[in-house]
């Protein structure tokens, strides 16, 4: 009889596909066949040897098909889910909260910490360890040491950029500056309530038809289209004529559509209706801050450099590396690293400042926002974009006429005020400095009762006490350790004929 190979086994881990899910319940009831008293685990065995597959993998096709009267085929592209996909502007913002409610408490952040705060804060959308890592790198915070603590903080750019912002927008309070706020937002045709009452005793739509009542709530089939919206408004309310509303071409992030050109024509417009020496606040975004002339950088030619180097009357009387050629231009560059909105809202007489990035809890508009889209998923049920711009409308006529924006800037201005004194609470914890507290024990008094000057020359000595300055008690706590040592000591040297018994030092956490 010739020799036969065995069965080519399937490799461990690797999916099976949809065909060879198949074959196994072709072959699963092909012995149901044979033998209807057969048991799952006998058929399991026998698949698994005839076509080289797995028991547990057979197994499980045999349940799900058992179930479901059906196979799924297996999912080959892995699909990885965005924080950028889950966590919206104003969610980033909760985010950097949550870190600073760390600092609040002097406590510090780490990233295990931040994780379960985060996913214990039912407003917010859980996230894995990695993307939390990933979002703080991409909200500019960085994991760094000093004084002994690691701890999570921003970049020292973006708390300096937040110091000017605080400290600009203060003086130009107190100067009696009006002060705008603007930003965009989107509203999608499907916004609804995530949560509606429904009745559980309709079992079917033909149970409710048969007893005069609904189903409830219709669902939307998706987000639908969608409305990009700009505005701009102060403590007086939003600006009458400042609306900006189109529909959106995309379903992908709106910021795409809200160009640099739609925002300068929008700006030419709306400047007229503000005050005469105002300040328009504003974020970041590309589109509010293109440049009014190309500054180069590092991708920038050689020849193009020193071009435009030659064209702002540098002389370049040597060769030079494009490092070197660089280096005069990041000299030069705050003479010509200018807005064009900065240019355009001066000619106005109107000054523009920028918040820092991810600050949104800082420009009340995100609140007036916050509550118009509110507005219109509370009363949205036709999901239809001409309808949800009608009550997008409403939603800004509600907010102007409960003069809800007064408290929306007082809000700011408290948010502003903890910013101011966070930064303050992160430098005393992360710069406390070593405190050290120095006792001499032993008996050197005239009336000591040991008759020989060298019988106890060694028994003074010093006791080094060091701690980090974080808590308060800290210092308290280190003074009781030495009235104790103090006092043991004492008690040694009064009876020089009792061994001094050495013990190993213990961590003791105080």
């Amino acid at each position: 009889m010739a020799n036969v190979s065995p069965s080519t086994k399937n490799p461990m881990g690797k999916p099976i596909s949809s065909s060879q899910r198949i074959m196994i319940v072709n072959a699963y009831k092909m012995e149901l066949r044979k033998n209807p008293d057969v048991t799952v685990r006998d058929a399991r065995i026998y698949i698994s040897k005839l076509l080289g597959i797995g028991q547990r993998t057979v197994s499980n096709v045999i349940s799900e098909y058992n179930s479901k009267k059906t196979v799924t085929s297996p999912c080959k592209n892995r699909t990885r889910t965005s924080f950028k996909e889950k966590f919206d502007d104003i969610q980033m913002n909760a985010v950097r909260l949550h870190v600073h409610s760390f600092w609040f408490n002097k406590t510090i952040p780490t990233l295990d910490k931040i994780l379960t705060a985060i996913n214990n804060d039912e407003t917010l959308p859980n996230i894995s360890r990695t993307n939390l890592y990933r979002m703080l790198k991409c909200m500019d915070f960085v994991y760094t040491k000093r004084s002994r603590n690691s701890a999570l903080v921003e970049k020292d750019e973006i708390i300096l950029w937040r110091r000017r912002y605080l400290g600009d927008i203060r003086k130009y309070r107190e100067e009696g500056r009006h002060i705008y706020y603007l930003d965009e937002t989107w509203v999608n045709a499907g916004d609804c309530t995530s949560k509606s009452w429904v009745d559980k005793t309709i079992k079917s739509a033909r149970d409710a038809f048969l007893r005069g009542l609904t189903t409830g709530s219709q669902n939307p089939s998706g987000k639908g289209k969608r409305l990009i919206v700009l505005h701009i408004g102060s403590e007086d309310g939003f600006v009458p004529g400042g609306l900006l509303c189109f529909e959106s071409k995309k379903t992908t992030d709106y910021h795409e559509e809200m160009n640099g050109d739609v925002f300068y024509n929008w700006m030419v417009n709306v400047l007229p209706l503000l005050k005469d020496n105002c300040v328009i606040v504003m974020d970041n975004a590309p589109y509010h801050s293109m440049k009014k002339e190309k500054i180069p950088n590092t991708s920038t030619r050689k020849a193009d450099i020193l071009q435009w180097l030659q064209e702002k009357g540098e002389v370049i009387d040597r060769p030079m590396v494009i490092a070197e050629l660089l280096d005069i231009v990041k000299r030069i560059k705050p003479q010509y690293e200018k807005y064009l909105i900065d240019e355009l809202a001066q000619t106005h007489n109107k000054k523009v400042l920028r918040l820092p990035p991810y600050h949104c809890e800082i420009n009340p508009i995100e609140l007036a926002w916050a509550n118009v889209k509110d507005h219109v998923k509370k009363n949205n049920t036709s999901y239809k974009l001409s309808d949800v711009k009608t009550l997008l409308l409403e939603g800004i006529e509600r907010v102007d006429g409960n003069n809800m924006w007064k408290n929306f800037v007082k809000h700011t201005m408290e948010e502003e005020e903890k910013f101011y004194n966070i930064d303050f609470i992160i430098d005393d914890v992360l710069s406390a400095e070593t405190q050290s507290l120095t006792m001499t024990v032993g008996d050197t008094s005239s009336e000591s009762e040991f008759s020989s000057d060298n019988e106890w020359k060694h028994a003074e000595c010093s006791l080094k006490i060091s701690l980090t300055g974080q808590h308060p008690d800290d210092l308290t706590t280190a003074k009781e350790m030495v009235t104790i040592i103090q006092s043991v000591f004492d008690k040694m040297m009064r009876h020089p004929d009792k061994k001094l018994i050495r013990h190993k030092p213990k961590k003791i956490n105080l």
